[in-house]
């Protein structure tokens, strides 16, 4: 799959990979699919502080673009269930190195405060 969102108008690779994780909750959701498949009140309370609207958008989206999987159990009640396609697994180890830093010099530094 081929994701182009605004077709000519990306600088480069980096500038595109961020139209498509761009949004403060996307990076989040991203980490939580990896882990496993999750259902929207799932993610929800894994993910403090995002409303029912945003959470919904952003996944919407990343439906989308081939990111995020969406899958309709038929049950009653009815079972929805998102995790990663293969894209959205690709996608998810760019940021990886980027985590890393993180945690050893901001989570580190954090800890070394207290």
């Amino acid at each position: 799959m081929r994701i182009t969102r605004r077709p000519g108008a990306y600088a480069c690779g980096i500038d595109a990979a961020m139209d498509v994780i761009g949004g403060k909750w996307k990076g989040l959701i991203l980490w939580a699919l990896e882990m496993r498949p999750h259902r929207f009140g799932e993610l929800r309370r894994e993910l403090p502080g995002v409303t029912e609207k945003v959470l919904t958008q952003q996944l919407r989206e990343l439906e989308e673009d081939g990111i995020a999987h969406r899958e309709v159990y038929e049950e009653v009640p009815p079972r929805i269930e998102y995790s990663l396609t293969p894209l959205g697994v690709s996608l998810n180890e760019a940021p990886a190195p980027l985590g890393q830093w993180g945690r050893h010099n901001v989570l580190d530094d954090q800890s070394a405060d207290r």
